[in-house]
């Protein structure tokens, strides 16, 4: 049974930093894919950015050069680093692993390609 457990989150005021952290167990990520998600009140969730078993990450446009996924496969922990926060970067934090790894790396930020979920952790951004 996959677990995902998020933590990290908190509250920032803009142009602050936090770094979330992913803990799995019972995944194997030698052929999939895991990501970070968010979702905000009264939006759909997107895709931040993924890091594949190929090595290869995507992230959303949003946040480029801001963000920074990365996975440490010897302690199961994926992490966000999130640097030059904005308020419209509040929203809940999603974890995300999924089973196999999609072709295009577009892909890889679609919900819909994951199938474990975190509970997921809040991040506020004050401005």
């Amino acid at each position: 049974q996959v677990q995902l457990v998020e933590s990290g989150g908190g509250s920032v005021q803009a142009g602050g930093s936090l770094r979330l952290s992913c803990a799995d167990s019972g995944y194997t990520y030698s052929r999939g894919c895991m990501g970070w998600f968010r979702q905000a009140p009264g939006k759909q969730r997107e895709g931040v950015a993924s890091i594949g078993s190929d090595g290869i990450t995507r992230y959303a446009d949003s946040v480029k050069g801001r963000f920074t996924i990365s996975k440490d496969n010897a302690k199961n922990i994926l992490y966000l680093q999130m640097n030059s926060l904005k308020p419209e970067d509040t929203a809940l934090y999603y974890c995300a692993a999924a089973s196999f790894l999609p072709a295009w790396s577009s892909a890889r930020l679609l919900p819909r390609n994951y199938q474990y979920w975190g509970q997921g952790t809040q991040v506020t951004v004050s401005s």
